[in-house]
């Protein structure tokens, strides 16, 4: 029986061209074509009968899936391509012969624990919260550390939600402030930077240490490697790591 037509960010995001959301702005970009045309949001097709092509290069259906981590360095984004030229994630993760794509994001500012696929849906399952797939933070602050955790431990409202840590713990207190650890469930655009700013703290570094039961370990500032079988797994029941 013929398979049938998906939603074509559905396609990009399953055969590791980009994250859902990615995907979306590279259709409204231009950046895909469709059997030789622009593609538009919403379009249907099937990979390996139209020829859908990304930056001009045409999609093969994906038959091994990559899974790696990147202890990310400040000053990179977190994106496939930039238009403004600035230094991307993408830089940093060499000598693979696979498009892969950053799960999630981190701050230009931000380092630490990044990961790596050419999976979508398990990106879409690390990603998002109803997998409960806790991410831990260690966060310098300026100001009332010890105040400024046992505030974030209550409900927080920020851009017209409410937020609420895991946990907080102070774990060193310094002269000018001190250095928290926390664990959020969730992941809102630039949530620990906001919370940390309405329990009137400022973040001076902020490094994620962990996703889920993965760590960063002791992985240098901008080294990558792959995961194992047994983190993929560890992470998300069922998948196995090809590399």
């Amino acid at each position: 029986m013929q398979e049938k037509k998906e939603r074509l960010q559905k396609i990009l995001s399953a055969n590791g061209v980009a994250s859902r959301r990615e995907a979306e702005r590279m259709i409204a970009e231009g950046r895909i074509l469709v059997n030789g045309a622009p593609a538009i949001l919403g379009q249907l097709a099937q990979l390996g009968v139209d020829d859908i092509s990304v930056d001009g290069i045409s999609l093969s259906p994906l038959n091994k899936r990559i899974y790696l981590m990147l202890n990310k360095p400040c000053g990179y984004l977190t994106t496939v391509k930039d238009e403004r030229g600035r230094k991307t994630v993408m830089e940093l993760i060499t000598d693979v012969n696979m498009r892969v794509f950053p799960v999630g994001r981190l701050d230009l500012d931000s380092q630490g624990l990044l990961l790596f696929t050419n999976d979508g849906e398990f990106a879409n399952m690390i990603m998002h919260p109803s997998f409960n797939k806790h991410k831990t933070y260690e966060v310098e602050v300026k100001g009332d550390a010890y105040n400024a955790a046992r505030l974030m431990r209550n409900p927080i409202e920020i851009d017209g939600h409410t937020v609420k840590a895991c946990s907080v713990i102070l774990s060193k207190a310094t002269e000018t402030g001190g250095i928290l650890r926390i664990t959020l469930a969730e992941g809102r655009n630039r949530q620990v930077r906001k919370m940390c700013k309405e329990c009137g703290v400022s973040v001076t570094t902020l490094k994620r240490l962990s996703i889920g039961e993965l760590e960063l370990g002791e992985l240098k500032s901008g080294q990558w490697r792959y995961l194992t079988n047994e983190e993929v797994s560890a992470l998300g029941e069922g998948y196995i790591a090809c590399n």
